[in-house]
């Protein structure tokens, strides 16, 4: 099944070459519409202005956490149907319980392929 390319994807990550690396890999896969944020309450901001079908968030950031982020996604009404993927160079397995618990639906962890990046979508996208 192809993937659902026509959607709306937010990038949450402090590091600009991260978010640009991530970018990349959605451009190479025919996503179009990419907004970006440096941390989760600059995500929290463009979630009340426009529409976002997909987060991609990074763990760890200042201000705001990812786990934080999931959290409020999740908790409000509005935003609570939105996709998240989470990445994270920590490979401990509490913080995937903790990401699942809070309902992360998949979960990508550093350093990982445009491959790695395309499958984790792949399962998300293909969930309709």
């Amino acid at each position: 099944m192809p993937l659902n390319t026509n959607i709306r994807v937010l990038i949450v990550d402090d590091f600009a070459t991260m978010r640009k690396i991530i970018k990349n890999i959605l451009i190479q896969l025919g996503f179009k519409d990419i907004v970006e944020a440096q941390d989760g309450v600059d995500a929290l901001e463009i979630l009340k202005k426009q529409r976002i079908d997909l987060i991609i968030s990074d763990w760890n950031m200042p201000k705001m956490t990812g786990l934080d982020l999931l959290k409020a996604v999740r908790s409000n009404e509005d935003f609570k149907g939105i996709k998240f993927i989470m990445i994270t160079a920590e490979s401990q397995k509490e913080n995937v319980i903790e990401a699942i618990k809070n309902g992360v639906n998949q979960y990508v962890i550093k350093p990982f392929t445009p491959k790695t990046l395309q499958e984790k979508l792949e399962k998300i996208l293909e969930e309709r």
